[in-house]
């Protein structure tokens, strides 16, 4: 429940904007009882962005198992990634919570960075355009989807529609 709420707070106002006092309040506890848990905030949110990688990565593995062509296992990896940022998954949202902080702990750059080596492995077995920067196309892209949680409103076009009209902006068959 702790780090449920700390995911929901975090995912919604950002690491900054949350303080060890919302979360202790989102679950009832007094602040002090939080510490006890967590000695920091930043230790707190190491612990729900772990989580949050970690069942993120699972969920790209999982839709990207079996699937041989490059395209169509970059855009399975896509969709899952999507499905758990627009589909309102509270873990999810920490991973593009914090993109405006600097000084967060390096374990952060680090759980980021390995969770976006699968979609670099992804890339790079692609034939792409010529002129394609692979690191900018990876960064474009997941930036792309990334910012989709601020415009994205249920009932309209699903994440997989997204994720393959932003695709097809690239792809070429």
């Amino acid at each position: 429940m702790l780090i449920n709420e700390a995911a929901r707070l975090f995912g919604s106002k950002g690491y900054e904007n949350t303080s060890m006092r919302d979360i202790a309040a989102a679950v009832g506890i007094l602040p002090g009882s939080l510490y006890h848990h967590f000695p920091s905030k930043e230790e707190l949110f190491v612990a729900v962005y772990s989580f949050a990688v970690s069942q993120s990565r699972e969920a790209v593995n999982a839709a990207i198992e079996g699937r041989m062509d490059p395209w169509t296992r970059l855009e399975a990896a896509c969709i899952a990634h999507a499905q758990g940022l627009l589909e309102r998954n509270r873990f999810a949202a920490v991973l593009v919570s914090h993109l405006s902080v600097t000084s967060l702990p390096e374990e952060v750059a680090t759980l980021r960075d390995s969770y976006e080596s699968i979609f670099k492995d992804l890339i790079s077995a692609l034939t792409l355009p010529a002129g394609i920067d692979q690191r900018i196309f990876r960064l474009g892209l997941l930036g792309a989807m990334n910012w989709a949680i601020t415009w994205y409103r249920p009932g309209g076009e699903t994440p997989a529609s997204i994720v393959r009209k932003l695709l097809n902006i690239i792809r070429r068959e």
